[in-house]
């Protein structure tokens, strides 16, 4: 089954429905106006070069920077703020962050209202599908909210990130070829930048099957910079460092830590020109806060890997290497917002300075995405995305938690004086949308479904994967259908399936009040699962197919929560709203294969 990455979104939108498909009225959250200047005035300001604090007035008008100096004029009818014995900073940027509901906060409204707390007004999110990009950019404009660069999300098969995503989320290549032609079919969707999984080594716990060769990451790599989009990659070990150097990544979006670097790998590095987002806020050992046991041999690892982490970070910051931040956020005990500005903490515990660690959350951080030219310091004509602080953190890095204000394109958005959040702020999801009855019949040439929505194939998730494929196929009484074919993993309680989202991406949910079932045509035989996934959980009702086609009818008062391993119910009762995917599937014993063919999805 499919894990829904973020999906729970909200838009404050007016949705029409035309022949399926879903068209959003956006009500924008307004930036700054255009005629409209803000004065801040006698500021301490570090513009995140690197430069000595100056006290100085910075002058903003339409989003912009228009002026930044001591002998600034603030001009008449200029909304003026006092900024006098406060510092004032570039927004800081996160450019490794997931925006899963299996994070902290889980929502993305909530998620976005962290960041803009933080202070953070930059992030890049690596969780989301390409089908989604369009969207999440459109509701995003909706919220007080971080600017979000989305990263594509490439891969091996079977490799750390393929090991749980679908394949439109995450593209499996192991070949050059392979590479330039995903990186090729982005470009519809045009994402921010592309994250490349290329290390499989499992952190010491399993053995490395995965990692991506060195030709197909130059290929990858080289194809994405052909179209100006800068390339990181999973990378934790010294010698995939190496490795993703000489293929031209443009950042490692982790820090190395399975062994000190040596002195020739350092310069290695130093002369390709690659940078480092280390992420140790979410390696730090001591992040849940809880007493660890000393003598746990799980807990002496880590330290010693964290160890690693840090003296790489000095040695090769020490030897010119870009260091920016990024904190892996959305992962287990390491919550956005907050762990952008523990990060900056670790990065002094690295062995920087806290000046140098605020120019990686600010200036490096623009560089590594390439976004320098439009933010990441305060000077003339960059975006006036700010942080006012009451405090020196230049000199004591802690004080980047005494955020007083924070401004986003000009506009006040978090802090003393600030209005209240948008309604979209304020709620965890888009509202519910109806869709016409028919999902799919398979009748459009592609992968799209009648809703004008991306298929999505949904094997089981690890290392060793449910091998599957979907196909368009022929009936002999006329007309297709689909069918899927796999051979089950070697494990206990394999899985394939395919999903038809409701909505493009998965995003907006559906409400089915309209409905009391659906049906569809199943041939096939054996036993097999229907499901319907939505924000809340997903929800499924057992089936079964025989050798010629039959209709199947699943009424929804048949649907059961789907249950984890552990027996816990992972979803309320069904109640037909927030729904997002219909999805078919089923399960054989290990090694074994299966096949069903499906037709006419609607609902009743």
């Amino acid at each position: 089954m499919k894990r829904f990455q973020g999906a729970a979104m909200h838009k404050r939108v007016l949705p029409i429905l035309m022949a399926g498909a879903l068209v959003h009225s956006a009500v924008p959250f307004p930036a700054q106006a255009a005629e409209e200047t803000l004065a801040l005035v006698g500021a301490t300001v570090f513009d995140g070069t690197g430069a000595a604090p100056r006290t100085a007035t910075v002058l903003v008008r339409g989003g912009r920077i228009v002026a930044v100096g001591a002998d600034v004029r603030v001009p008449r009818g200029a909304k003026i703020v006092d900024a006098r014995g406060k510092a004032l900073l570039p927004g800081f940027f996160d450019v490794h962050t997931h925006w899963t509901p299996a994070g902290a906060p889980a929502t993305t409204p909530q998620i976005a209202t962290q960041y803009v707390r933080a202070g953070v007004t930059t992030v890049a999110d690596f969780h989301q599908q390409p089908e989604s990009y369009a969207p999440r950019r459109q509701w995003l404009k909706t919220l007080a909210a971080p600017h979000v660069s989305f990263a594509a999300r490439v891969s091996t098969p079977g490799g750390h990130g393929a090991d749980w995503a679908d394949q439109a989320t995450t593209l499996w290549v192991n070949t050059p070829e392979a590479g330039q032609a995903a990186i090729r079919s982005l470009a519809p969707y045009k994402p921010d930048l592309v994250k490349v999984f290329s290390d499989g080594w499992r952190y010491g716990t399993a053995p490395d099957n995965t990692s991506m060769d060195a030709w197909t990451l130059k290929a990858v790599v080289q194809e994405a910079h052909r179209l100006n989009w800068p390339v990181l990659t999973h990378t934790v070990t010294v010698e995939r460092g190496e490795v993703a150097a000489r293929a031209g990544v443009d950042s490692l979006a982790h820090g190395l830590q399975d062994r000190p670097i040596t002195a020739k790998e350092v310069a290695e590095i130093k002369k390709s020109g690659m940078g480092m987002a280390p992420t140790l806020a979410v390696y730090d050992p001591e992040k849940s806060g809880a007493p660890a046991d000393r003598n746990d041999a799980r807990y002496q690892q880590s330290v010693r890997k964290f160890g690693y982490a840090l003296g790489n970070v000095k040695a090769l910051f020490d030897a010119g290497v870009p260091i920016a931040l990024g904190t892996d956020a959305g992962m287990t005990g390491t919550p956005h917002g907050s762990s952008t500005l523990r990060e900056m903490e670790l990065l002094v515990k690295a062995g920087l300075t806290p000046a140098q660690a605020l120019v990686a959350a600010t200036q490096t951080s623009a560089r590594i995405l390439r976004l320098d030219a439009d933010r990441g310091t305060i000077a003339v004509g960059k975006r006036a995305d700010l942080v006012v602080i009451e405090g020196t953190p230049w000199r004591d890095i802690r004080d980047v938690r005494k955020i007083a204000q924070v401004y986003i394109d000009g506009r006040l958005v978090s802090g003393a004086g600030a209005p209240p959040l948008p309604a979209a702020n304020r709620t965890d999801r888009l509202p519910s949308v109806t869709v016409a009855p028919l999902v799919d019949d398979f009748e459009r040439a592609g992968r799209r479904s009648s809703l004008d929505t991306l298929r999505l194939e949904t094997p089981d998730g690890g290392i060793d994967r449910s091998a599957q494929i979907t196909q368009i196929v022929p009936r002999d009484e006329g007309g297709r259908a689909l069918m899927l074919s796999a051979r089950m993993a070697m494990k206990k309680d394999p899985y394939a399936g395919v999903a038809i989202p409701l909505t493009r991406g998965s995003v907006t949910p559906v409400r089915l009040s309209n409905y009391k079932g659906v049906r569809f045509e199943l041939k096939g035989e054996g036993a097999y699962v229907v499901r319907l996934n939505g924000l809340d959980g997903s929800w499924e009702a057992p089936v079964t197919g025989a050798s010629r086609w039959a209709v199947v009818e699943v009424p929804f008062t048949s649907l059961k929560p789907v249950r984890q391993r552990s027996g816990a119910a992972t979803a309320p009762a069904f109640t037909g709203d927030g729904i997002v995917q219909v999805e078919v599937g089923g399960s054989r014993p290990a090694g074994e294969r299966m096949w069903l063919q499906v037709d006419n999805v609607r609902f009743y």
